[in-house]
């Protein structure tokens, strides 16, 4: 048999894809593209209303390019709407959120894949057949938590994850010593609430705790923290990060708006002035670090005044590059149903004002970095690499993917081999 997968949205779902392409390859399956595969795993996003319509524009256009594909599709979007999907041409069978970790063993028969295949060598988040370049990526995304508790107005995810749910630290130790067994040499740490990592097991385990076991070995490893909520980004991971070469110098905390009134309508635990000390508490420890942000244009009520706040906090910011969201209603949210509705027109041009600002973030963040040497690895096909510190650089042809090398940080992101 022949699969395809197909991911949209967060690292997340990035991570529950390499966990289903081992399921499939452990049970004999090969990959293919979508045109070729007799089976199609669309994994699906709900963060915005766009999102749910690449998703099915996607099923749409792969059933007219492959009618005989069938097509199993799981995800936020396909939990929050399962009849609108099943609906959609060549579905065989949409699998929600919950049932995700067992998608492959549900839909075995359906599928097609023998007995012989069924019960082959296992697979969990990270198996035995997943090595580096395996669905196109040189590093793993591996998945410690889902779900999430908090309830911020505009968000539809706590309905389509559910409630946070963590991983036992022995499982995802398991699951990192398999990978780099495997050969992977830098692995992101991901989760829905990342932040609530170790709340729900109840055995005192706690996100500081997973890193600082992730910290204490061998220096060929890079681990990556996906997003964090600026709340739960505390002082000791800062200090975990600032003393670990294990730790990339990266961290992604969404601040979502600049206005305090907009946060408090959204629900958002914090205040610009603890995001903005957060953030220099940041840059004391990890000059070199970069920084990301996520920010939401648009939202209900945002005034002229509030989108200014936002602009002249981010334009004194010292971050690296931005996400820029324009608001989406997500019906069922409490922000749905919150008025004045800011004008479409509107949210597009104050979305590429933003834009333009995130744009002039990470030109500044190149230039200097300019000059600096620094370890890291190759991707791609060897003519590329990215630094602890995210940054992604050309290099002249003659490595291959995932070796660490030493590079010196050159204009328009190009790096020099150093010896």
């Amino acid at each position: 048999m022949r699969h395809a997968i197909v991911t949209f949205g967060c690292r997340v779902n990035q991570a529950d894809s390499f966990g289903i392409e081992d399921a499939l390859r452990a049970r004999g399956s090969q990959a293919a593209a979508p045109e070729q595969a007799d089976v199609v795993v669309v994994n699906t996003c709900a963060v915005t209303a766009s999102a749910e319509q690449a998703a099915r524009q996607t099923i749409r256009r792969i059933a007219r390019a492959n009618p005989a594909a069938r097509l199993i599709v799981t995800g936020c979007y396909a939990t929050r709407r399962l009849d609108e999907i099943a609906g959609l041409p060549n579905v065989l069978r949409v699998v929600p959120n919950m049932e995700k970790e067992a998608l492959v063993e549900a839909v075995a028969a359906d599928i097609g894949l023998t007995s012989a295949e069924r019960f082959g060598n296992g697979a969990g988040p990270c198996g035995s057949t997943l090595e580096p370049g395996v669905a196109g990526r040189t590093a793993l995304t591996l998945r410690v938590q889902t779900g999430c508790d908090e309830r911020c107005s505009y968000c539809i995810i706590p309905s389509t994850r559910g409630a946070s749910r963590s991983r036992c630290l022995d499982a995802v130790l398991g699951d990192v010593h398999r990978a780099t067994a495997a050969g992977y040499k830098e692995l992101a740490i991901t989760g829905v609430h990342l932040g609530s990592y170790g709340r729900d097991l109840g055995d005192g385990s706690s996100l500081a705790s997973l890193i600082r076991a992730l910290a204490a070995g061998p220096d060929d490893v890079l681990f990556r923290i996906s997003s964090l909520e600026p709340m739960d980004c505390t002082q000791e991971l800062v200090d975990l990060a600032a003393s670990s070469p294990r730790l990339a110098p990266h961290f992604h905390l969404p601040l979502q708006h600049g206005s305090d009134a907009v946060l408090r309508s959204m629900r958002r635990p914090y205040t610009v002035a603890f995001y903005e000390a957060l953030i220099d508490r940041i840059r004391v420890a990890l000059p070199d670090a970069s920084i990301g942000s996520d920010v939401i244009v648009g939202f209900p009520g945002e005034s002229p005044e509030h989108f200014e706040e936002m602009r002249a906090v981010l334009e004194r910011l010292p971050l690296t590059y931005l996400h820029v969201f324009p608001y989406s209603d997500r019906p069922g949210t409490a922000a749905s149903r919150l008025r004045p509705k800011v004008d479409g027109r509107m949210i597009r041009e104050r979305a590429g004002q933003v834009r333009a600002i995130g744009a002039a973030m990470a030109e500044r963040f190149r230039r200097a970095q300019t000059g600096r040497v620094m370890r890291a690895l190759t991707v791609d096909d060897g003519t590329s690499v990215v630094t602890s510190n995210y940054l992604k650089l050309r290099i002249p042809p003659g490595r291959a993917r995932n070796e660490w090398v030493v590079v010196r940080v050159l204009e328009q992101l190009r790096g020099e081999l150093v010896a």
